[in-house]
């Protein structure tokens, strides 16, 4: 007989005054990189800023090209730019913002799928959760306490050996 098989998902809802300084700050770094993305195709603006374990913020934001695959999401961006510049860090948090660049205001986004496997894989890495903070029209800020949730069933270096 067939089982259905649920994970649970669990975000936290903050209003952003309600966030440390250092998590606003990471939210407002995010937003100037998105101001700054090269986004002329999708006119998405996107921006991810990293909080490493030794206090250094990294950020990235979307940079699109003619030939569609051959762009990179502004998480990735951010990621694969932080190790490069600090292989040995750990990544603690992550703000990603994003909006149209017609409007003003932000909206929430959530990692398109290859960029949730890359954070996955990072979370693996290091064996340490990453905080993702994504802030809404709203004024209120979502808070996931790891990648899991928004890949619940994520395929890892663990399942490769098995």
């Amino acid at each position: 007989m067939p089982r259905i098989i649920k994970k649970e998902v669990s975000l936290t809802q903050y209003e952003a005054d309600e966030l440390d300084e250092v998590t606003q700050n990471l939210i407002e770094t995010a937003k100037q990189s998105a101001l700054r993305a090269y986004a002329p195709y999708s006119n998405f603006q996107v921006g991810a800023a990293l909080l490493l374990d030794n206090g250094k913020i990294i950020s990235g934001n979307n940079q699109e090209n003619a030939c569609y695959p051959a762009g990179l999401c502004a998480e990735r961006v951010a990621f694969f730019s932080a190790k490069s510049q600090f292989p040995d860090c750990q990544i603690l948090k992550v703000a990603i913002v994003a909006k149209p660049a017609s409007q003003e205001q932000f909206k929430m986004a959530t990692p398109c799928g290859s960029c949730r496997q890359v954070m996955s894989e990072y979370e693996n890495n290091q064996e340490q959760h990453i905080k993702i903070y994504l802030p809404a029209t709203d004024g209120s800020v979502y808070e996931s306490d790891s990648v899991d949730n928004f890949l619940p069933f994520k395929f890892s270096n663990k399942d490769l050996n098995s």
